[in-house]
This record gives C-alpha cells, sequence and structure tokens, in this order.
C-alpha cells in the first residue's frame, strides 16, 4: 500500500472512529482507519439501529392489537420472528455499506485488521496478508467497548444470551429473565414482551433505569407491570442452572434467595473497553477500570494520542462518540473546538413507553446545591397524544430557582427520544425559562407539553 505516513491514524470504525476519519478528512488531514470487524461497529451493526429496526416492529405489533380503538379491523394479528430478525439485519447491512461508501468519498485508506501501537506515532495492522507499519503523527483510539460477562452468568448462545445472539435470537423465548435494566436490557424486554415472552426483569440497583430520574423511571415501571412484566429491584441473580432447554435462576432480594425457572436469559450487565491487545501500557496510556484516561478535550496524556467514545468512558453513546470524533479531528487540524459536555448529552431509551432525558435529574440538582424549581405537563393534557392514542407519559423539566437556568429535562411517553433535541438545543443555547415561555411552539404537536413544562415549574401551565 503506497503512503504509509499519515495526518492521522484512527483505530476502530465504530461511530466516533468513521466520524472522526471523515471530519479529519474534510479539514484536508491524510488520514487511514483501521478497524477489525464492521464499518460502523457495535451500533450500527450489532446496537442502536438493528435494535430500533426489531423494536419499531414490535410497536406495529401492538399498535396492531389495537386496531379497533382506530376503527380499524385487523384479523388475528401474528409475527414471524426470522422476517422480523432478517428485516433488522437487512438495515444494519444497507448502513454498513454506507459507511464504506462515505469513507471512500472522503478519500480516507480504510484497512481491515487488528491495531496496536508500537511505537511514537506507530501502529502496526495485522491484516489477513501479514502485518504492515503505518506512522501518524496524531492516533485516535476509538475501539469501543463489549458486553460485560460475570462469572456463571456467561452467555452461550442457547439458553443465556448477549445483546448479539438477541438480535438473532435462535428462538422465541417463552419466559424470559433480563439482567439488568439499562437501556440494553430494558430495550430488549420490551421487545419480546410485546411479542408474547413472559418477562422479568432484575435489577441489582434500588430501582430499574437507574441513571434516569426516579419520577420518571417509577412511571416507566408502572407501564411496564401494566404490560404484564416482572420487576425485581434491589435484585441479583445469584447462580443460573442450566439444564435441558430451562435455566433456574438463584435471585436474591431482601436478603432471601428465590428459584425461578426460564427458557431463556439475557444479560445486560454493563459494558468493557475494548483496551486489551493495543499496545496501551507500553505506550504509556493509562487505563483505568478497562477505559481510557482522557482530558475534557479526549487527550490521553500521550503526546499525539487520543481516545473518544465509549473506551473513554460515559456516557456510553454513540452520539456522543461521534461528537467527540468531531473535536478531536479539529483539534488535530490546528482548530479551537469547544470541549466536550458529557452533561449536555441526551440519553434516550426505545422501550415502550419511550425514555429520554438530558442534564440533571431532580435529585442530583438538589444535591449539587441548587434551589429548584419543577415543572411536569401529563399527555392526557395534550391533544395530539389523545389523537395518537398515546395518553400514558409525561414531561418534566428542572430549573435553578435562582437563573432560570434550564438544569435537566426528563420525559417518558411516545416520540420523546425525538422531543428531547429541543431541551439539547435549548441548553446549548444556554437558555432560560424565559425564552422557553416566549417560544411558540406549533399545535397541534407533543412538544407543546415541552412548553407547558417549562410553564408549569412557574404556576402558569395552561392546559391542566
Amino acid at each position: 500500500m503506497a503512503g504509509k505516513a499519515f495526518d492521522m491514524i484512527v483505530i476502530g470504525a465504530g461511530p466516533g472512529g468513521y466520524v472522526a476519519a471523515i471530519r479529519g478528512a474534510q479539514l484536508g488531514l491524510s488520514v487511514a482507519i483501521v478497524e477489525r470487524e464492521h464499518m460502523g461497529g457495535i451500533c450500527l451493526n450489532w446496537g442502536c439501529i438493528p435494535t430500533k429496526a426489531l423494536l419499531r416492529s414490535a410497536e406495529v405489533f401492538h399498535l396492531m392489537h389495537r386496531a379497533k380503538e382506530f376503527g380499524l379491523t385487523v384479523e388475528k394479528p401474528g409475527f414471524d420472528l426470522d422476517a422480523v430478525v432478517k428485516r433488522s439485519r437487512g438495515i444494519a447491512k444497507q448502513l454498513n455499506s454506507g459507511v464504506t461508501h462515505l469513507l471512500k468519498k472522503n478519500k480516507v485508506t480504510a484497512i481491515m485488521g487488528e491495531a496496536r501501537l508500537t511505537g511514537k506515532g506507530k501502529v502496526t495492522v495485522k491484516t489477513d496478508k501479514g502485518e504492515e507499519e503505518l506512522t501518524g503523527k496524531s492516533i485516535v483510539l476509538a475501539t469501543g467497548a463489549r458486553a460485560r460477562e460475570l462469572p456463571g452468568l456467561e452467555a452461550d448462545g442457547d439458553l443465556v444470551w448477549s445483546y448479539r445472539h438477541a438480535l438473532q435470537p435462535p428462538h422465541m423465548p417463552k419466559k424470559l429473565l433480563v439482567i439488568g435494566s439499562g437501556a440494553i436490557g430494558i430495550e430488549f424486554a420490551s421487545f419480546f414482551n410485546t411479542l408474547g415472552a413472559e418477562t422479568t426483569v432484575v435489577e441489582v440497583m434500588e430501582r430499574i433505569l437507574p441513571v434516569e430520574d426516579a419520577e420518571i423511571a417509577g412511571f416507566a415501571k408502572k407501564q411496564f407491570e401494566k404490560q404484564g412484566m416482572t420487576i425485581m429491584e434491589g435484585a441479583m441473580v445469584k447462580k443460573l442452572d442450566r439444564g435441558k432447554g430451562k435455566v433456574t435462576a438463584h435471585i436474591e432480594i431482601k436478603d432471601k434467595v428465590e428459584k425461578h425457572e426460564f427458557d431463556t436469559v439475557i444479560s445486560a450487565v454493563g459494558i468493557v473497553g475494548n483496551v486489551e491487545g493495543l499496545g496501551l501500557e507500553d505506550a504509556g496510556v493509562k487505563v483505568d477500570r478497562s477505559h481510557v484516561v482522557v482530558d475534557e478535550y479526549c487527550r490521553t496524556g500521550v503526546d499525539g494520542v487520543y481516545a473518544i467514545g465509549d473506551i473513554a468512558g460515559a456516557p456510553w453513546l454513540a452520539h456522543k462518540a461521534s461528537h467527540e470524533g468531531v473535536t478531536v479531528a479539529e483539534l488535530i487540524a490546528g482548530q479551537k473546538p469547544h470541549p466536550v459536555r458529557p452533561e449536555s448529552i441526551a440519553g434516550c431509551t426505545y422501550c415502550h413507553p419511550q425514555i429520554a432525558s438530558v442534564g440533571l435529574t431532580e435529585a442530583k440538582a438538589k444535591e449539587a446545591g441548587h434551589e429548584i424549581k419543577v415543572g411536569r405537563f401529563p399527555f392526557i393534557g395534550n391533544g395530539k397524544a389523545i389523537a395518537l392514542g398515546e395518553v400514558e407519559g409525561m414531561v418534566k423539566t428542572v430549573f435553578d430557582a435562582k437563573t432560570g437556568e434550564l438544569l435537566g429535562a426528563h420525559m417518558v411517553g411516545a416520540e420523546v427520544t425525538e422531543l428531547i433535541q429541543g431541551y439539547v438545543v435549548g441548553r446549548t443555547l444556554e437558555t432560560t425559562e424565559e425564552e422557553l415561555m416566549h417560544t411558540v411552539f406549533p399545535h397541534p404537536t407533543l412538544s407543546e407539553m415541552m412548553h407547558e413544562s417549562v410553564l408549569d415549574a412557574y404556576g402558569r401551565a395552561l392546559h391542566f
């Protein structure tokens, strides 16, 4: 391969890496990207995108059962799990080739292989043709993360699944146990529960969705239980006895151990950074609990080496990785980007009902010493929500009582993952309650609830 010296070498082509590479190329840098498995990374091939495709099928299936409410008739709704999965895989494939095309279009040199740092500005790539040496003025680590495996709860692809098995399920679970209630666990619980699996969710923390606002998580829990899910909070799976076609789970809850039988278990207990085999120790890159330690500009402390996305720590979100990728590329190209602000990055969970949030929860705002004003508005008070037949949900806003700063926004209900962006823009523009109150929201839309929630924080809600 001609020209093995680059301005920037990116290791990993997920949503952090490929975006960093494209932005670098746009700014006139010569860029190489090394990927060992799939262009687009986990998010595109085995995470964000294919799960959304599955969840969309479940949502349509759920609506088919409600057809009568809308004056429609549907004869005995059914589903073909293989066809649902095939659609999901097709979408992942389409986007994977899209990333390959974008890299080519931007003249990024893409190399399939395993990379490791082998000296200052040196990267050795092991490809199926052997090893090749690259040199780069700057190196960006974007190797992502993988599912954490707890001893005794390891996935086997038959009875116990990781997210990968759950995306291409070998069978339809009848009785399902989901271990962990973060976004991944709850999304799979929601998908299989909607398709008719008897679903139990076990969460070790005192409540499900532990990073969300407590009130929103409580609301979501009630909805999940209404849909037939069993939720066990402050509980721990101590052991799994695997038999023929069944698993007996030993679940410790309130100091006693209960035994429950399932035919399928999905483990979703967090992630571990992909830091092995990269030559990080020899390069002097600091790693803490499987994540590379970085500053607000994603610098590792080793000259010319950066780390972005999941390998660089929480929040573990694709859009955070992409944003960091752009920041780092601009920094390398000599521009002056703003530092990354994790507290202004929204989190979205695509269960039914959806959950979305940005900034501080009510509890965190109080903990940080803010005197606060809190507003709420329910979906039942919104005309569009009623017309959609989606009356279960709420929008909650948290303001600093003294300055009017929007500290946080939290939502649960239909399409809130699309709505949250309004508050994200607001926080980027350093908005106060005043600008939000003066904004004219279109009618009839779900977004009007965002306005009403702000008004409610100041005792001015009009429609509730």
